[in-house]
């Protein structure tokens, strides 16, 4: 039976990652988590990561290992990281179904 991962990735966001970069010489995946930030409560975050901590979630999709922070699986369970890019901005967003509101900005949600 196939388990169904935390959270995937589209193609663009995938691509976006595989850019080398020079700290990327020593970085094994990427890190999504959330915090608690601006008027509705949390916001996404997403860094480079150097190692996989003992109770993050490991998805590997198209060769790119991607690490859920252990605090952010149960926010994050069906979403779907896109990479946007257009004339003014390129930006990584998050398509987030458990998400039940947002600020006016777009820089917090709330679960």
């Amino acid at each position: 039976m196939a388990t169904k991962s935390v959270a995937t990735a589209t193609v663009r966001a995938v691509q976006r990652k595989l850019q080398p970069t020079r700290a990327a010489l020593v970085l094994i995946g990427l890190k999504i988590g959330v915090r608690q930030r601006g008027c509705n409560g949390l916001s996404y975050t997403l860094d480079y990561a150097a190692k996989k901590e003992k109770l993050d979630e490991e998805v590997v999709q198209d060769g790119v290992r991607v690490f859920i922070d252990k605090k952010a699986q149960l926010t994050l369970l069906g979403t779907e990281m896109d990479f946007v890019q257009n004339k003014l901005s390129s930006e990584f967003v998050f398509n987030n179904p458990n998400i039940k509101g947002t600020c006016g900005c777009g820089e917090s949600f709330s679960i």
